[in-house]
């Protein structure tokens, strides 16, 4: 079916759009984290056409979020996975599976168990060692998205890549241009999962800010 053939009336406008990702649509993607970077990139996901998203995440919506992450002031206090599920469901249907708990090294094989995919876009050092230590003894495969404390750079590394940063001091949230940032880090992460399901490769990115010098390879 073509796009000019499609039936904007029809229930079924956004599935069908969206037909080319069939192959891999509903293979689970496990998104560790619903703040600014795994908040946007599960809504870009689940507009995508995406049908199995599991989110996890221990936060609840703060007032300080609402400048970088997909969330509306009426949904302060809320948990974030749980928001972001209902959101998204209400936009597109999308059934994701929220899932409101602290992610530790002791719970980490349970919650991952049974993705296809696992992206990393926790922000602490002890979360990501255990996302990433638990996907090399499950041998699945994971990305792993973050950016500077002073939100002029991102990237994001594959497993075989990749080596967990130390923690460092700063909030990206704070810095005025960290949406735009988070927003073309995100794309990039969504083209790096849909070229990894589609032909294989596992390409990182990065992203610096101040030059707008973009690299995926």
């Amino acid at each position: 079916m073509t796009q000019s053939n499609l039936n904007t009336n029809s229930p079924f406008f956004h599935e069908e759009r969206h037909a080319s990702l069939a192959p891999f649509a509903d293979k689970q993607i496990t998104v560790c984290g619903a703040g600014t970077l795994g908040g946007n990139l599960a809504e870009t996901l689940a507009r995508m056409g995406f049908t199995r998203l599991k989110l996890i995440d221990k936060d609840k919506v703060e007032m300080r979020n609402l400048s970088t992450q997909p969330y509306s002031r009426a949904e302060v206090g809320g948990p974030k996975a749980r928001v972001l599920a209902n959101m998204l469901y209400r936009a597109v249907q999308a059934k994701i599976e929220p899932v409101v708990i602290e992610l530790t090294l002791a719970n980490c094989e349970d919650l991952l168990r049974g993705s296809a995919l696992v992206v990393d876009a926790v922000d602490n050092r002890a979360a990501r060692a255990a996302v990433s230590e638990t996907a090399r003894a499950l041998q699945y495969p994971c990305l792993h998205i973050g950016f500077s404390p002073d939100g002029l750079y991102g990237s994001g590394l594959w497993e075989s890549h990749y080596e967990v940063p130390h923690d460092t001091p700063g909030d990206p949230c704070d810095y005025p241009l960290t949406r735009p940032v988070a927003l073309v880090l995100t794309a990039l992460a969504a083209r790096s999962i849909c070229d990894h399901f589609s032909k294989g490769l596992s390409n990182d990115f990065e992203l610096t800010w101040n030059d707008l010098k973009i690299a995926y390879a």
